[in-house]
């Protein structure tokens, strides 16, 4: 898998940081929001939604979109906490890995997110562990910032061009089938981890 790889790429939830989507799921429905579950169950099929990780409207506009979708007034805050929920914990073992592939690999993080989760990841990881999450990386990517968002073909060719890599030395790992099916197609090198697997578990050697 690593045979004449010098860049790695991983995704963020379900790889690095653990999530649970139901739990947001279950926050917006306290609130009344209907279920519009979109792709993978990890966000509601709704526009505002996509908007968001394309950075296409700001948090508060976000925020004022959500509340159109619910039944009665709430909170800016209330509104965070629900979209937060799904947002876990980073396992030391996962950091460990990172900082050891770093040592032989370029390392770079591309997710689909939005303002608001940055926000509390970085918060998250920092409680945790002391640091900086995106010390640990040569860069971190994230949708809301180049406004495109897996699997978009665009998406892949923007993350190219912006780190300098070359895709045929780069190796993207991600929780998605589709995601990791477009990176090979954008000419990059793709490892798909599958339902149950954990990403410790692919690279023993580098424990």
């Amino acid at each position: 898998m690593l045979n004449g790889i010098r860049h790695i790429i991983f995704d963020l939830g379900g790889v690095l940081l653990n999530i649970d989507p139901k739990k947001t799921i279950d926050a917006f429905g306290k609130l009344g929001m209907e279920q519009l579950v979109g792709d993978k169950g990890l966000s509601y099929d709704h526009e505002i939604f996509y908007q968001m990780e394309q950075g296409k409207i700001t948090p508060e506009e976000f925020r004022n979109g959500v509340r159109q979708l619910l039944p009665k007034e709430v909170s800016d805050d209330e509104i965070d906490a629900a979209w937060t929920a799904m947002l876990l914990d980073f396992p030391g073992i996962r950091v460990e890995l990172v900082k050891n592939l770093r040592k032989d690999f370029n390392i770079y993080l591309f997710s689909n997110t939005n303002a608001i989760h940055v926000e509390k990841f970085h918060s998250i990881f920092r409680k945790q562990h002391g640091f900086e999450v995106s010390t640990l990386f040569d860069k971190d990517f994230y949708s809301n910032e180049i406004g495109y968002r897996k699997p978009s073909s665009e998406s892949f060719k923007e993350i190219i061009r912006l780190s300098g890599i070359n895709p045929e030395e780069s190796l993207f790992i991600d929780d998605s089938f589709l995601n990791v099916e477009s990176a090979i197609t954008s000419g990059l090198k793709g490892f798909w981890l599958e339902p149950g697997q954990k990403v410790e578990e692919i690279f023993q050697e580098y424990l």
